[in-house]
């Protein structure tokens, strides 16, 4: 293939997905012009927002996303969210090709009655509040001593190590005061965590487990009822190394002893939620959950037999789901963008040309890091195939090619564009900001400052 200009193409999202997808593209034997659109004036995705903060480990992964997008070959505009500040209209009229790697970040539904209570939340949103997201409110209702998190995966544990955690303990982390002050406050006491089905199929990994085990003065109770193994629970243990040290661990757990710990967090198994319940004055005073059992096949089925704990705090930790853009088709029943293999397709199967997904919002929340890479791989493979004809059905006038025709579009339009020399002006800020009480960093949380101190007008 020959060609006589690169191809222009924006990823939209910054986070690891659209950051893999424009490396690999950067790789590829043909000419590219890459722009990462992002909506927060922050780059890094869920790794900044989405990992708690006492999971250092994990977000060093940022260092592998820096070295990316420090390299100057991939241009950074941050702070621009599609469909305000920039429409499907002006992506097709400045690039030949467009990558939606917009991620998942709302909490998936789960209907059940009593589920909109005063008092019930969504993980994804409590998980944007300790993670100083600048979109959500910067204050969280903490009053509940005895807690449900509804779910058994990596999210529902961090919620409950957040909530348990001595705020202290989280001191040198990246916490902002206000999480720290909030948590402080905090009455949690007892959080109990709930999984439909049993120890061979939760989700967690056995580091997150075993973490369980270290925090400072909480004890991890569970309950020998809760322990059933079908033939699929079997095969599952046996043949895979992690559900064998999960189970293990949990196991093992059946024999410990109360520490008489101030806080504890319960782990339950083979219970599935059936309703909210209503303290009369539409607030959460407990769940009801019904007991289940395994059906041989890995899956279950309620007994009817019905349990109930008081709380007065719902989590629901179900999954996350991605949000619909406007004017891209979207397939409701999975929360994905409607593609195959990273081409998007409209309701009747047709390709759209010029447009493709990766990451979450592509295949679904699940997956780690290296799911995502393959992902990336995947679509990028399809932009390279279609480089030609995307060139040559290209809509862009030759002006609007010009990188910094967008910028000037977008500065004529009040947008506080934040690049990537930009962002490095906040990092420094934030360590800065750290470094004087002995921490890695401390977010700045409001967007407005975030802009300012970007572009050095605080």
């Amino acid at each position: 293939m020959t060609f006589d200009r690169p191809l222009r193409v924006a990823i939209i999202g910054a986070g690891p997905a659209g950051i893999y997808a424009a490396d690999i593209l950067t790789k590829a034997a043909i000419p590219t012009a890459i722009d990462i659109i992002e909506r927060l004036p922050a780059p890094f995705g869920l790794v900044r927002y989405g990992v708690a903060p006492d999971h250092p480990r994990i977000k060093q992964i940022i260092t592998a996303l820096t070295s990316i997008l420090g390299r100057g070959d991939i241009r950074l505009l941050a702070n621009v969210n599609v469909g305000t500040d920039l429409s499907l209209e002006d992506l097709r009229d400045h690039y030949d090709a467009v990558v939606l790697a917009t991620g998942s970040f709302e909490d998936a539904r789960l209907d059940i009655p009593g589920i909109e209570l005063d008092g019930c939340f969504g993980a994804a949103d409590f998980v944007s509040w300790y993670d100083g997201h600048p979109d959500v409110p910067r204050t969280w209702p903490l009053e509940a001593s005895d807690v449900a998190i509804l779910g058994v995966g990596n999210v529902a544990l961090d919620i409950a190590r957040v909530l348990t955690k001595h705020p202290k303990d989280l001191l040198a982390t990246d916490a902002p005061a206000n999480v720290l002050a909030g948590l402080e406050a905090s009455r949690a006491t007892d959080v109990h965590l709930f999984g439909r089905r049993g120890p061979a199929q939760v989700k967690f990994t056995p580091l997150e487990l075993r973490e369980l085990a270290e925090i400072r003065d909480v004890d991890v109770v569970v309950y020998p009822e809760d322990y059933d193994f079908d033939e699929a629970s079997q095969a599952a243990i046996e043949g895979n190394h992690q559900t064998k040290h999960t189970v293990k661990t949990l196991m093992d757990w059946k024999f410990r002893e109360s520490t008489g710990a101030s806080r504890r967090i319960h782990l339950h198994m083979l219970q599935q939620p059936v309703a909210v319940l209503d303290d009369g004055a539409g607030r959460v005073a407990g769940v009801r959950m019904e007991r289940t059992a395994l059906q041989g096949d890995g899956t279950v089925k309620g007994t009817g037999e019905f349990l109930e704990y008081p709380c007065q705090a719902v989590y629901r930790a179900v999954g996350y789901w991605g949000t619909e853009i406007p004017g891209v088709p979207f397939d409701a029943s999975r929360g994905v963008i409607r593609n195959v293999e990273g081409r998007v397709v409209d309701d009747a199967g047709a390709a759209v040309p010029g447009f493709y997904a990766t990451g979450w919002i592509k295949r679904g929340p699940v997956g780690l890091i290296g799911h995502t890479k393959s992902d990336a791989q995947e679509t990028i493979g399809h932009v390279v195939d279609d480089a030609e004809s995307l060139i040559a059905g290209s809509r862009a006038a030759p002006a609007s090619l010009s990188p910094d025709n967008l910028l000037t579009l977008l500065k004529s339009r009040g947008v506080p564009v934040v690049c990537w020399e930009d962002w490095e002006v906040l990092d420094a800020h934030e360590r800065a900001l750290g470094e004087s009480q002995g921490r890695e960093r401390i977010k700045v949380v409001p967007r407005d400052e975030m802009t300012k101190v970007a572009l050095r007008r605080a």
